[in-house]
């Protein structure tokens, strides 16, 4: 009656414990598909890592179905391939994100160096500007001077020519005045001098 009582026991505790070790499994599996999902869920990562996520997928399937004797090893390798699945999937989303950028850096520095260049051109194009005009400006300023300087010779001319006339005219003046002078100094003598008086003729008786 005993040994009939040793394998009943036995086999009453196999199924006892099966349902057991199936929930846990069933547990774990559900906790690594989560995570799993969170990648596929994930636009940063959901496109990277396919093949990290189908060696996770199917180990979580092993897992799922595993005996109780098999459990442990493939709770860690379906652990294992999660964990590969989520660093594979961070890895190439931080790389592709690394990427971004370096590109907006660089598409940045592009537009600073064709903002600079611009800007370098319009100052350019500004001093050039200034310089034209100021060299108009001292263009005009020479002709001006020249102009001045051409109209005061002529003012001295005119004014030369005048001086001339008018010394001309004083000087003609003058010889005109001491010829009046002379003559009426000779008029003066003139007058001054009486003739001599005729003598009477005698009457002869």
């Amino acid at each position: 009656m005993s040994r009939l009582r040793t394998p009943m026991l036995c086999f009453v505790m196999l199924f006892a414990f099966a349902p057991v070790g199936a929930a846990e499994n069933d547990a774990d599996a559900a906790r690594l598909s989560q995570r799993l999902q969170a990648i596929e869920a994930d636009t940063r990562t959901n496109t990277f890592a396919a093949y990290e996520r189908l060696q996770a997928r199917q180990a979580i399937a092993a897992l799922a179905a595993a005996r109780s004797r098999q459990r442990d090893a493939a709770l860690q390798i379906a652990e294992r391939r999660v964990e590969i699945a989520e660093i594979a999937a961070g890895t190439e989303a931080t790389r592709r994100e690394i990427d971004r950028l370096d590109r907006e850096r660089s598409e940045l520095l592009v537009e600073s160096s064709r903002q600079e260049a611009e800007r370098a051109r319009q100052e350019a194009e500004r001093l050039r500007v200034q310089a034209q005009i100021q060299a108009e400006e001292a263009q005009r300023l020479r002709l001006a001077a020249e102009e001045e300087s051409l109209a005061r010779q002529d003012a001295e001319l005119v004014l030369d020519d005048v001086a001339g006339d008018q010394a001309n005219k004083l000087r003609a003046a003058r010889q005109r005045e001491a010829e009046l002078a002379r003559r009426e100094a000779e008029l003066m003598s003139g007058e001054g001098q009486t003739p001599p008086a005729k003598p009477k003729s005698k009457n002869k008786p």
